[in-house]
């Protein structure tokens, strides 16, 4: 055999391997995409709600090394009639209900389990507003009011070129977003799609160039601002989030089970909704925030920030503070956490009730059922503290 002919053979060897990796990355790539489009569909949410991690990139987080803190039984409760019809309507796959922080009820439906790692929705945005808190304190943070391309510079020349740090905490960056999750072409399923086919989301994020509004002129609920928020930690700290998440809340909040995000193609979190947790765990952060940020004698997220957070902070009157929502009328320091699709961390401190909720309800979206849930939220509170 000639030695051409062999150099031959040996190209023509490597281009076959390159063809058979690039058809394996082309299939993975494809598997994504049809996970993403095929998401929400009934027959599969329930599944696919408890089992992200078989459909995206994702990362496993340490609990750290210490004992599971400790959720003492309660007197339990029964749930009146009309809460197991919203079960039913609502697809609630897990609720978990906490009467000063004892474990009063808990149950699961639809084949799910206590052990699921269930997909947080933006229920994950508040998990970053307090970790941003603790870095805050820490002084990693100049000031809420500080140009936030001065900690993301790769976003100069973007939309968020002109923003602040406060304008991300409060979704009033003025970004032009489409928050539509039923249509297929706005920007929020523009984003679900470069998770699924390994982009970049920082990319995706400086991408957006258009604005709605001046930066801090008014409340528009826009969920990519959470991954600059993201972003902003991530230059001030030089760490990423998973690191700090773990250290800072994850090994102080003693959970049942190791959680994980879903990350893009570059393995950066999906810090706006790709977190994974049981409902119990949930139960235990609500439960930590309603006392202050202090769990198990230890003081996890500042107070004075735990305030804040939970407080009216949108400068146009929004009832949003730094990534917690609080619903109408509300009570006092009454606050919830929430995502698409039925998820819930609701708060309320005067009844010394924390109720964790999750869901798969393909009618979320619906007039009236937002609304519905919180009155729900109450019932069940207002039922827990009924003599």
């Amino acid at each position: 055999m000639s030695r051409l002919l062999r150099r031959a053979l040996q190209v023509l060897g490597v281009l076959v391997l390159v063809a058979a990796a690039a058809a394996v990355w082309k299939r993975e790539e494809i598997t994504r995409l049809m996970a993403v489009n095929s998401l929400f569909d009934d027959e599969n949410i329930v599944q696919n709600f408890s089992h992200m991690d078989a459909l995206f990139f994702n990362r496993p987080l340490s609990r750290g090394e210490g004992p599971v803190a400790p959720l003492p039984p309660g007197p339990p409760v029964t749930l009146p009639a009309d809460a197991a019809q919203w079960i039913k309507d609502r697809s609630v796959t897990g609720l978990v209900m906490l009467k000063n922080g004892a474990l009063v009820h808990e149950s699961y439906y639809l084949g799910t389990g206590a052990e699921d790692l269930r997909i947080s929705w933006s229920v994950a945005k508040s998990f970053l507003s307090a970790l941003f808190g603790i870095i805050n304190a820490e002084g990693a943070i100049g000031s809420l009011d500080d140009p936030l391309v001065q900690y993301a510079p790769a976003l100069k020349g973007s939309a968020y070129d002109g923003a602040t740090i406060r304008d991300v905490l409060t979704m009033s960056s003025g970004v032009a977003f489409n928050e539509d999750y039923l249509d297929f072409n706005s920007d929020i399923n523009k984003m679900g799609r470069v998770l699924a086919l390994g982009g970049s989301m920082d990319g995706f994020a400086a991408g957006l160039k258009d604005r709605a509004a001046d930066p801090g002129a008014r409340f528009h609920y826009v969920s990519i601002d959470t991954h600059v928020l993201g972003m902003i930690i991530r230059g001030a700290t030089g760490k990423d989030i998973p690191e700090l998440l773990e250290d800072r809340i994850l090994a102080p909040m003693g959970l049942e089970a190791a959680p994980y995000y879903l990350t893009d193609g570059e393995g950066v979190s999906f810090v706006l909704g790709g977190l994974n947790l049981r409902t119990r765990d949930y139960a235990r952060f609500g439960q930590m925030v309603m006392q202050g940020g202090k769990w198990q004698g230890m003081q996890v997220v500042p107070e004075a920030w735990v305030i804040a957070m939970t407080s009216p902070q949108a400068k146009d009157g929004s009832a949003y503070g730094f990534q917690w929502w609080i619903p109408p009328d509300a009570a006092p320091g009454e606050v919830m956490a929430q995502g698409i699709y039925g998820q819930y961390i609701y708060i309320n401190p005067g009844l010394g009730v924390v109720i964790a909720v999750n869901s798969a309800d393909r009618g979320f979206e619906e007039p009236g059922v937002y609304l519905g849930n919180i009155a729900m939220l109450r019932s069940l509170a207002a039922g827990l503290s009924a003599p």
